[in-house]
């Protein structure tokens, strides 16, 4: 039986990892997407779109589709199946391994300030500015909603979730982004505060350099914990290892 892996997908990670994995002989490589996004673009190997049905769900399809190992490349902030795939590893036995891209670091000439959530994000606005680019994703802007006296410019690859605050203006756009090009965006916008979540990597890290250069203060939001006794690796390379050494 050739030797089957489910990569929880959705990121750059993933989509290169499946094609590391799709370009061995005799492995079998499927990429589940949550389908929050329209257009995912092509992936190497299987790919199947939508939920499980929980950890139950998931422990269900393991068993069924005979998985040798899971690796979970999904967001650093999409707890919910982190979770599920924690469970359903462990009810199935079945090997699993976090793959997380490092988070950001502020420099010495950065103006971060952390937030444990969106709603604490919201709550330290108010006085760091009154123009915000706000690049959480399309999911969780109603918790900026109640902040009428401020402007956002909210930025997402599709149109973002209502509730939103009353005075946005949405940019629908995908990385990688330029320094350069954020750096025109900021000054363009009049942007004096800058709101993101810790999804580390190079794709969207343009407009932390812009925000420096430009002085402005940002606003991070921490990323969750992993899940208790979850194994975690930084790149494709080491996934890749876990798989050799450990499964495959």
């Amino acid at each position: 039986m050739s030797p089957h892996v489910l990569v929880l997908g959705g990121t750059t990670e993933a989509r290169r990892l499946a094609a590391e994995l799709a370009g061995r002989p005799g492995v079998r490589v499927t990429t589940s997407l949550a389908g929050r996004v329209s257009r995912p673009g092509a992936l190497e190997g299987d790919v199947r779109v939508g939920g499980f049905g929980g950890a139950d769900g998931l422990a269900r399809w393991l068993r069924e589709q005979r998985v040798d190992a899971v690796v979970d490349a999904t967001h650093p902030f999409a707890t919910g199946i982190t979770e599920n795939a924690a469970r359903a590893a462990a009810a199935t036995g079945v090997p699993a391994v976090v793959l997380r891209r490092p988070g950001w670091r502020p420099g010495p000439d950065d103006r971060w300030h952390f937030a444990a959530s969106l709603t604490e994000a919201a709550a330290l606005l108010p006085p760091l500015g009154s123009r915000v680019f706000l690049t959480t994703g399309r999911l969780g802007l109603g918790a900026f909603a109640h902040l009428a006296g401020l402007h956002f410019l909210a930025r997402s690859v599709e149109a973002p979730d209502p509730p939103l605050p009353p005075d946005t203006e949405v940019l629908l756009a995908r990385g990688p982004f330029t320094v350069d090009g954020e750096r025109t965006l900021l000054r363009a916008h009049r942007v004096d505060v800058l709101v993101t979540k810790d999804s580390g990597g190079e794709a969207t890290a343009a407009k932390l350099t812009a925000a420096r250069a430009l002085g402005l203060p940002v606003v991070v939001v921490r990323r969750p914990p992993l899940p208790d006794g979850v194994a975690a690796v930084p790149d494709v390379v080491s996934a890749l290892a876990r798989l050799d050494f450990g499964v495959l």
